[in-house]
């Protein structure tokens, strides 16, 4: 009897030591992320109640089960910016540590105990490192002919690179002179799509970077100025920018030098160059001027045309229509011009340089994209509070061909940049958001001010997107398409 209790004993001790060695053998679940980096984010914010996938919905649509599922985003948009930390809200939510950086209230993960000192500075460098998955991969960086948008944040200088296909930013590239002051104010992307250029108010540089991988090519040195438009010859060897102060220099951008500068212009501001590149035309914002330079004496003798012959700039009751930005339509037949102290859109005959049309848009108009698979022109109205009562700003949609407006969208608060995507069949609008009585940003950074906000127009069907809207860093301002 004894004998065969010892052995029902000694059975069910080999059980038990079975069933613990079987639980063992469970492989944690690593979600393809860095084993330091899957210790946090899947065994502290990827449980029961939080940010898996069963209860995302319910976490402002973040998973964080796996690296892929993290990538999507949530309905803010992108949770983690590769190179980036500073803007990325991972961080920014988990950090409770002054001597790191910026904190965002409330602190995760939600209601239970924060994360160590140690386990944020491996976040934070993972993320500046790329934030790789467990095999090394970093996020967009497969395809260096990838279509993006890019919107400068005035107040941070900053570019926020958004990927065409998922609608993320991908990127935040810093931009300006370290150690200096400065107002990212236009980007503009090359004929070819091979680079991309920024300028900046207050800054001494204009800088050039290549848009496979949004590094730094060069800069060119204009001097210290209120540099607030530029653009660029179709080939992309040339530059010609806006100093606010009434001068405009002429860039080599083969050579990274500045070859020479005409003075005395009335407040330039828009720039924009004729199809044959015989004449660059620069707008005056405070008056009734749009300036006419042969390109071929610019650096000697340059001959400056006043286009208001007939007075097609000055027919409004004699008040000055501050022309605030230029753009020639896509067949270049004809130039458009936003008068912002008329709230008006001016049409201009290429050929001769007449006025066609003057079209009435919302008020304080401010920044055009045109779209070449539609008839459509669209101008963002940054202060209009009469189209949409209770909304300040609206973006007015023109058919540049019958010259008369379409429809009136209201955007969100205050909209300035805008960049048509013609192969995905959207329009990007940039929300400055500066102004009080706008909408409570998500989250803060580091930088200063309130985030403004990024919105879609379905080309198609001319309505805004549902259930979209995408925070972006401090003012965002000026928009482009690559």
């Amino acid at each position: 009897m004894k004998s065969i209790s010892l052995r029902i004993i000694l059975v069910g001790i080999l059980f038990l030591s079975a069933c613990v060695k079987d639980k063992t053998k469970i492989p944690f679940n690593d979600g393809d992320y860095p084993a330091n980096i899957a210790n946090i984010l899947v065994s502290k914010c990827a449980t029961s109640g939080c940010h898996n996938t069963v209860s995302k919905d319910g976490a402002a649509g973040i998973d964080f089960s796996t690296w892929s599922k993290m990538m999507e985003g949530g309905r803010a948009g992108a949770t983690v910016i590769p190179f980036f930390h500073k803007q990325s809200t991972t961080f920014l939510f988990t950090n409770t540590y002054d001597d790191l950086g910026a904190k965002v209230i409330p602190t995760m993960p939600y209601n239970r105990t924060p994360l160590s000192h140690e386990e944020i500075i491996t976040l934070r460098d993972w993320i500046d490192a790329g934030a790789p998955d467990k095999n090394g991969f970093v996020k967009f960086s497969d395809n260096p002919l990838r279509h993006k948008i890019y919107i400068t944040n005035q107040a941070c200088q900053l570019v926020a690179v958004v990927d065409a296909e998922s609608k993320l930013v991908m990127r935040y590239i810093q931009v300006g002179t370290a150690g200096q002051a400065g107002s990212t104010h236009r980007i503009m992307v090359s004929a070819d799509g091979s680079f991309w250029c920024v300028c900046a108010i207050g800054g001494t540089v204009l800088q050039k970077f290549s848009a496979t991988d949004d590094k730094l090519i060069s800069e060119t040195v204009i001097g210290t100025g209120s540099w607030n438009t530029f653009t660029l010859s179709h080939d992309g060897t040339k530059a010609f920018v806006v100093d606010f102060n009434g001068n405009v220099a002429a860039v080599d951008l083969a050579n990274n030098i500045q070859t020479c500068v005409a003075t005395g212009f009335s407040y330039p501001h828009g720039s924009a160059l004729s199809v044959d590149e015989k004449f660059l035309y620069i707008t005056g914002n405070k008056g009734n001027v749009c300036y006419k330079i042969d390109t071929s004496t610019f650096c000697t003798d340059y001959n400056e045309i006043t286009v208001d012959g007939n007075a097609p700039l000055a027919q409004h009751s004699g008040t000055s229509p501050d022309i605030h930005d230029i753009l020639f339509s896509p067949d270049h037949s004809k130039y458009f011009l936003t008068c912002e102290n008329t709230n008006e859109v001016r049409v201009m005959n290429a050929a001769n340089d007449s006025l066609l049309a003057v079209i009435s848009v919302g008020v304080f108009p401010q920044e055009m994209a045109f779209s070449t698979s539609t008839p459509y022109l669209f101008v963002t109205c940054m202060e209009d509070v009469t189209t949409f009562p209770g909304n300040r700003g609206s973006v007015y949609i023109i058919d540049y061909n019958t010259l008369s407006v379409v429809k009136s969208l209201n955007t969100g608060w205050q909209p300035h940049g805008v960049a048509v995507d013609d192969v995905n069949k959207l329009v990007y609008v940039a929300n400055r958001n500066y102004a009080s009585g706008g909408p409570a940003p998500h989250h803060s950074t580091d930088c200063a001010g309130r985030n403004g906000y990024l919105k879609l127009i379905d080309l198609n069907t001319l309505e805004i997107v549902p259930n979209f809207n995408t925070e972006l860093s401090v003012d965002p301002y000026s928009a482009a398409y690559r």
